[in-house]
């Protein structure tokens, strides 16, 4: 039985808050309130206390590297699908020299557009720590599906079935697929493939401890397997 859902024998068809999935024998799995409480308050608390004791002092020195290092804004922001395909402002620390394909061109191993401080970055995910914003305001959370940027989702969602699904639950700083090594660029049908099928299993499966394993795994890999971080 799915851990993240609850079943329902009727759908609550003109409910703005229904989020969730019918399975292939028509029942009804809804997302349950308690749980998705529970799973924001340790988002609220694990963010702030990100931002108050480690990036109250990193945001600004970061900032400032990255000002004398190349010219152009200190964040980058991208449009990316949400919970329920609602696009939302996902924030970074720009790693980059501005460009007009952003939101279509991926970053490949050696690529030009990434600057000298942009690489230190990248290599150690600190780029992505803005996106404790993102968990504060609410539209990502701290452990769920990484999200892509608007057109590369279109693009997928043609290539791969139900692929949507992976939108029924906030996107994460970091995921499931990404701790057990789909991340970077993707080459083949199979980068995307593996996401998604994780992705999914993560969402049927979800629990506390997954997501804390999740965390742990995250560190662990940004400390010692980050070979696809470019």
């Amino acid at each position: 039985m799915e851990k993240f859902l609850r079943k329902e024998k009727e759908p609550e068809f003109f409910s703005r808050r229904l989020s969730g999935y019918i399975s292939p024998d028509g029942t009804v799995h809804l997302t349950d309130p308690k749980k998705l409480l529970v799973k924001r308050f340790l988002d609220v608390v694990f963010a702030s206390l990100s931002l108050l004791f480690v990036l109250s002092w990193l945001f600004p020195l970061i900032a400032l590297l990255i000002r004398m290092d190349s010219r152009g804004p200190v964040l980058f922001k991208q449009l990316r699908h949400g919970k329920g395909n609602q696009p939302f402002w996902c924030y970074k620390f720009r790693t980059m020299v501005r460009s007009q394909d952003a939101d279509t061109r991926q970053a490949t191993r050696n690529d030009q557009r990434v600057t000298r401080l942009g690489k230190f970055l990248r290599k150690t995910s600190l780029d992505e720590t803005p996106q404790f914003i993102n968990v504060l305001i609410g539209n990502m959370s701290v452990v769920g599906p990484r999200p892509h940027a608007v057109p590369m989702n279109h693009f997928f969602s043609n290539e791969i079935s139900n692929y949507m699904f992976r939108h029924s639950v906030k996107p994460g700083i970091s995921g499931l697929a990404q701790v057990r090594g789909y991340r970077g660029e993707v080459l083949t049908f199979f980068d995307i493939y593996g996401r998604v099928k994780l992705d999914h299993f993560y969402i049927r499966n979800w629990c506390l401890f997954l997501d804390l394993k999740i965390v742990f795994w995250t560190i662990s890999a940004v400390v010692f397997n980050n070979r696809k971080a470019y």
